[in-house]
């Protein structure tokens, strides 16, 4: 049995455009050389730079919490490989859009090489940017769905700001190295939020300039 079948027979993956998406796009292909055979394990591995593409079971519960749909602008901060990039842009497709955020540049070159894998970049699906994933993207904002890979010690008000109304942010929260909730918010007026928390999440630490 697949990664995938696991993750679905544990309830882990529900939604059918994410179950399509964990199918198409491999995770091997967004892992180095040398650690391609842990693809299937379920658990964050090393990417270098002192980061990692997160564990395929956390991916698949903030995917569920974010629900990502057809046609939408999605902000991705703290791309690493491009894994989650070229998940996202299969599901939002060739009307949709994926702007993803690394504050590492080498793993911003490493996501762009992989996801030519998969001609997402060079269908203008998806577009990675070197930078302070804090500050988000003003200039393409607003955005439907903003997804986090990496713990904030509070949500940046950037963030929330350049969110659609109507929009959701699924982001963990927590000091380094100490346990983490998943907040996912949505933003229901220009001011007016509403959060869920799902507490017991590890994250590196987003970094700040």
């Amino acid at each position: 049995m697949s990664l995938t079948d696991d993750l679905i027979e544990i309830g882990y993956l529900k939604t059918p455009a994410i179950v399509e998406a964990f199918r198409k796009i491999k995770r091997r292909n967004f892992l180095v050389s040398k650690d391609k055979e842990k693809a299937e394990i379920n658990a964050p591995v090393a990417i270098g730079f002192g980061q990692t593409i997160s564990q395929p079971a956390t991916v698949a519960f903030m995917f569920e919490l974010l629900s990502p749909k057809r046609g939408e602008k999605i902000l991705d901060v703290g791309s690493g490989s491009g894994w989650t990039c070229g998940l996202l842009a299969q599901i939002v497709g060739e009307k949709g859009k994926v702007y993803g955020v690394e504050r590492i540049k080498r793993l911003k070159e490493m996501a762009e090489s992989n996801l030519d894998k998969y001609d997402f970049i060079k269908k203008g699906i998806v577009q990675i940017f070197y930078s302070d994933g804090t500050r988000g993207l003003p200039t393409f904002s607003p955005f439907d769905r903003i997804i986090v890979a990496a713990a904030a010690e509070e949500i940046p008000e950037a963030l929330l700001k350049q969110l659609k109304i109507g929009g959701r942010l699924v982001i963990p929260v927590g000091k380094q190295f100490e346990a983490q909730e998943m907040v996912v918010v949505d933003k229901v007026g220009e001011n007016n939020f509403k959060k869920k928390i799902f507490p017991g999440f590890i994250f590196v630490p987003l970094i700040k300039d």
